[in-house]
């Protein structure tokens, strides 16, 4: 596999600087006070379901996301746990649902509470999902979720998809067995353009773990990336020939660089140099604007897999570092 972009050395000096919109902290107060507003009094419902292990216990999780939209997902927790644990929220990559009871152990098996927020309207890829999206926009979006109501911010999946997040965060500080002040989030691809979100959006977390994250210098990604889901865009923009501005204002308004630059938690990124899902020029410029303190992996030889296995260790070295 050959190098999808920059080289180490020129991404370690590309820095360009994407402008967030002028509105952009205005409005993201407005969506999630209204959010607030609209789910007030609520808080998640923990069901225990049976996952057939011995040392991990698992509970279906179910919280008010978006304008009150039912999100779901798993928490997972050593078995028998009655004190407050440091907690790993994680977001999932593109087309990925919860799965099962018995999956995604890593973080349990290591002591942590795990939260894994399910992802609304996906879940066709990997894993099933079980959470719908009521609201999905009508902006003749081409199969996959970028365009889906690109007309506008206000309609956009991801406006609904971050505010689910931030929601999903913010209840893992109310569990009973969560220690409110030892929390971290992570994702891969997608997921890690969520935890980039939340790192900006939600104040006072103990760490951050973006896993070759998407989302990031968003145009840049439709211009270079051979490989979905940036492609959506391209193919979006090849028909609606007149639509390129609009859909980029649209856009400004996820991209996780601008989130980067709102952070106040320490990050560990990782970054691939063969990746062409999520080139690692976008990637880098992320990591390049991201406010508080950070590291990164880099994987030279590596596609959209990251450093897989190997990063998980980093990442258990990291949490362990963090929040104990």
């Amino acid at each position: 596999m050959p190098l999808t972009d920059l080289t180490l050395d020129e991404c370690l000096a590309y820095r360009p600087e994407p402008p967030p919109p002028a509105d952009f902290d205005a409005f993201w107060d407005r969506t999630l006070t209204t959010t607030a507003i609209a789910t007030v009094g609520s808080s998640a419902r923990l069901t225990p379901v049976d996952n057939g292990l011995t040392l991990i216990d698992t509970y279906d999780v179910t919280l008010p996301g978006f304008d009150g939209h039912p999100v779901r997902g798993w928490l997972r927790v050593p078995a028998g746990t009655t004190g407050r644990l440091g907690c790993v929220v994680e977001f999932l990559g593109y087309g990925r649902g919860r799965g099962l009871p018995h999956e995604n152990l890593l973080y349990p098996a290591a002591g942590y509470a795990h939260l894994l927020m399910d992802t609304r309207g996906q879940g066709w890829s990997a894993a099933p999902g079980a959470t719908a999206d009521p609201a999905s926009g009508d902006s003749g979006a081409v199969p996959g979720f970028l365009t889906r109501g690109v007309d506008s911010p206000e309609n956009h999946y991801y406006r609904r998809l971050f505010t689910d997040a931030v929601r999903w965060t913010e209840a893992a500080r109310t569990l009973p067995m969560v220690d409110p002040d030892r929390i971290a989030v992570t994702g891969f691809s997608q997921g890690g353009g969520i935890a980039l979100a939340i790192a900006g959006l939600v104040p006072g977390l103990a760490a951050v773990m973006p896993d070759v994250p998407f989302l990031c210098h968003i145009r840049r990604g439709v211009e270079i990336a051979p490989e979905p889901p940036f492609t959506e865009i391209a193919r979006y923009l090849a028909l609606h020939r007149d639509r390129v501005d609009r859909t980029f204002a649209t856009l400004s308004y996820f991209d996780a660089v601008h989130f980067a630059a709102r952070a106040d938690a320490p990050a560990l990124f990782s970054i691939a140099l063969m990746d062409p899902v999520c080139p690692p020029s976008t990637c880098f410029t992320a990591y390049h604007h991201y406010a508080a303190d950070k590291k990164v992996e880099v994987y030279p030889f590596n596609g959209h897999e990251g450093g897989g296995r190997v990063h998980e260790q980093a990442q258990l070295d990291f949490v362990r570092a963090h929040i104990g």
